[in-house]
């Protein structure tokens, strides 16, 4: 674990700057509502963001991105509107499944789980089948206000090319709450700093890394490194 030290707050705080810098505010997660980003979260597992915008778009002209509507739906119904997502017809029973869980546990409403204490509102996600720790937090973060950072592979990913190699290996949990401890508990924070490791993981430290350009390439680096 000694390695870890190497990237403490200031590390980690230079890292934003440079992709800010980059980018500016990136605006992320796009959705008009909370049930929308719900959905989205769910949806984005083991696909690209442009196929989880077509699958929206999809509920969108059906009306069913309210919880009520959304069960009303068949399972064909459903399962055609989510298609461009892939793994569609799992992607249909979990949405399905928190919809319904959202409704009965809450009232259809997002604010409800909001208003629990974190770790019960994380805990109540985590009982939930087919949601794991980053789309749970992906929920509680955008979607509830709740101030947690959300680790996914590209935050893996960008640590490991840059002075923390375990960050690939070490559990979730233990990532998350290296990163909490080493900056601001902050929410608008949170949400930026993710969605800045997103448009970066996106366009420059993929799986086989393009340095030139990335609002990173300045620091030091070891490329060689994927996922």
């Amino acid at each position: 674990m000694s390695r870890l030290s190497a990237l403490g707050r200031s590390a980690l705080y230079r890292f934003y700057r440079l992709m800010s810098r980059h980018y500016g505010p990136t605006g992320w997660w796009p959705g008009d509502t909370p049930f929308e980003i719900a959905v989205g979260a769910i949806l984005t597992q083991n696909t690209a963001w442009r196929n989880v915008e077509r699958a929206i778009a999809n509920l969108k002209q059906l009306d069913a991105l309210e919880p009520q509507a959304l069960v009303a739906l068949t399972d064909a119904e459903l399962e055609e509107a989510l298609r461009p997502s892939g793994y569609f017809r799992q992607k249909a029973e979990r949405v399905r499944r928190f919809t319904r869980w959202l409704l009965e546990r809450h009232g259809g409403r997002l604010e409800s789980l909001a208003e629990l204490p974190l770790s019960r509102a994380r805990e109540e996600l985590l009982a939930l089948n087919g949601i794991g720790p980053e789309t749970a937090d992906d929920i509680l973060l955008y979607a509830c206000g709740f101030p947690v950072f959300v680790i996914d592979a590209y935050t893996r990913r960008i640590l490991a090319r840059h002075g923390m190699p375990e960050a690939l290996s070490i559990p979730y949990e233990q990532l998350r709450h290296y990163i909490e401890s080493r900056l601001d508990r902050d929410i608008p924070l949170f949400r930026e700093y993710h969605g800045l490791i997103v448009w970066t993981g996106k366009d420059f430290c993929r799986r086989r890394a393009r340095c030139e350009g990335c609002p990173l390439a300045e620091l030091p680096k070891d490329p060689t490194i994927g996922t």
